[in-house]
Order: structure tokens, then sequence, then C-alpha cells
């Protein structure tokens, strides 16, 4: 009922869009032309929604899209998502093994996702010359292109999936926003804009705002391997201060909701010392034993604590 209904208004439609033609070409006057855009584009919308009855995969396909390039497709922002509260855990899927390497060279990993002079450090440093070229990691949709405070000039790039890769510290840009891009397209040059240290890429992973430890979903090895093609996400693989920037962390792959669940369960817990700590509070606070909190960090009961410094509590 509801596809004949549409099926009789594109008809009717099409019949005005037909009439006014004629008639403004054979008046020539602007006003006829104006209603024949207008009615133009309802026959257009009218046939979309035709194919999409007839077609569930296409409107699917169309959701989908929309989801990934709609509400939060903003171009001027590096994150769109502040707004938004992200359940864990959540699922990552690729439809492939493999990504481009994002240099031309072997990849040095310099700096590592984790905790890093007192604070986070939400990406991973490959090592690079000023000038070398970057390049996309999978294929994707550039949303940002710009300067983002320490990060400096910055190219980020959202695929398929709702992952997005950042590449950051660039000298020179060679995208434009919303271009697609393919796997192992020239995106820029290295450089060391922003709070870097020596030229570098700092390299993100971000899905819907939340960084990931770039080392949990890929393999940085001669193979260029991504992990797995179902990934599950804990807080753990958010976290940066579950992470030390001058080591590779232990992560097994969950690849089902229910691993990761079980997985949760065998993370460990970290604390940041605050102004005003001590080994009596947190202890209390975790309810532990001094004791048992400093075998647990290998420290003594009268170890000098520092803001900033990590204690694991499991």
């Amino acid at each position: 009922m509801f596809t004949n209904l549409i099926q009789i208004r594109f008809f009717l439609v099409t019949i005005l869009c037909i009439f006014f033609l004629n008639t403004a070409q054979a008046q020539e006057d602007p006003e006829f032309f104006k209603l024949r855009k207008v009615l133009s584009m309802k026959a257009n919308k009218l046939n979309a929604s035709l194919k999409l009855i007839e077609d569930p995969e296409a409107e699917d396909s169309i959701q989908k899209t929309d989801s990934i390039y709609g509400k939060y497709w903003d171009t001027l922002k590096m994150n769109p998502y502040k707004s938004y509260s992200l359940k864990y855990p959540f699922n990552i899927d690729f439809d492939t093994i493999q990504y481009a390497s994002p240099i031309d060279k072997k990849k040095v990993v310099t700096s590592r996702y984790g905790w890093r002079w007192g604070r986070a450090h939400r990406g991973i440093d490959i090592d690079l010359v000023t000038g070398d070229e970057v390049r996309a990691m999978l294929d994707g949709k550039v949303r940002f292109v710009g300067y983002n405070g320490g990060h400096g000039r910055t190219v980020v790039v959202r695929h398929a999936n709702g992952l997005e890769t950042v590449y950051a510290h660039l000298s020179k840009y060679k995208v434009k926003v919303n271009e697609n891009v393919k796997m192992g397209q020239v995106l820029g040059k290295g450089g060391t804009t922003g709070n870097a240290r020596g030229s570098h890429l700092h390299l993100e992973v971000r899905y819907k705002g939340v960084t990931i430890n770039p080392e949990y979903l890929f393999d940085f090895n001669k193979d260029n391997s991504i992990r797995a093609k179902d990934i599950w996400i804990t807080r753990n693989r958010v976290n940066p201060v579950n992470h030390v920037s001058t080591r590779k962390s232990k992560m097994p792959v969950y690849n089902t909701r229910e691993d990761a669940l079980n997985g949760v369960q065998k993370e460990r817990v970290v604390y940041i010392i605050r102004k005003g700590d001590t080994l009596g509070k947190i202890a209390r606070r975790h309810r532990l034993s001094i004791t048992q909190l400093c075998r647990i960090n290998s420290i003594r009961r009268n170890s000098i604590l520092r803001i900033g410094q990590r204690l694991i509590i499991n």
C-alpha cells in the first residue's frame, strides 16, 4: 500500500515536471525555471525512496554511511565527539587483514601509547625525516586538515568502520577535507610542527572520539598486519594510565564480547597519585593493606610518593 502511494505521487510529479518544462521553454519565464527545478528535485527524492523500498540492502548501506559521515562529520574540529558517550566494551571490525605503512621505511616506534613524563601520550611516535611522505593506513575520507595545538599540522582520516587515524606534526598537506583517499595514498609530509621534539610522525587511532592504543589494533612490523578482523575494546586498551610509553604492552586480542568481559577481570587497575595522597589513604580507598600495595609495586612503606606517579592497584 505504502509503495503504491509513492508510485502514484512519483507519477503525478513526473507529469507536472514535463508540463512545466514545456511551458517554461515556450514562455522563457525565470519563475517557471525555478519551479521546474524544485519539482525535479522532488521527483528525484521520490525515485530514491522507491529504490530503497525495492532494495533493502541499499537502505542499510545509506543508513551506515549516514552514521559514519552524518551528524558527527565536522571538518573544523579535530574531535567532534566530545558530547558523545561510548559504552564498553565496543567492537571494531575490519574488512582487510593488512594496512598500508604510514611511512616508506622501516617503522621504528620511538615512544609508545601510555603514561609519559607525568601525562598521557595518546598515540605512538614513529621515526622519520622531515619531508618524508606520510600515507593513509586504510581507505577512507579526509575529515580534518589543519593546525591543532601540540599536534601541529594534522590530517584526520575516517574509515568505513568508523575508526579514525590521526597523522600529526606534518610539515605539508597533500589532501583536502572531504577527499576520498585510498590505502597508501600520500596525505602529507612529515615534520616537527606543534610540540615535537625532533622530526617524527605522531600517529593516533580514535573511535568516536576515544583514543585506542594503536598497537592493540595494528602490528607495526614489516608485515603491516591488522591483529584481527573483529576486535573488542575495553577501557584498559584506551586508558593511557595502564600503559608505559617506554615499552610495548602485552595485549591479547579480544575477538568476542565474552572474551572482552572475561579479560576485564584480569586487567590491572592503575592509580595516579594526586596531591595529599598517602599509601594509607590509597590502600584504604581500594580495600588493600599498605603491605599489599607495597608488594604489588615493589616499593617500601617509607617510599616518597610523587604527584603523577602510577601505582598498580591489582
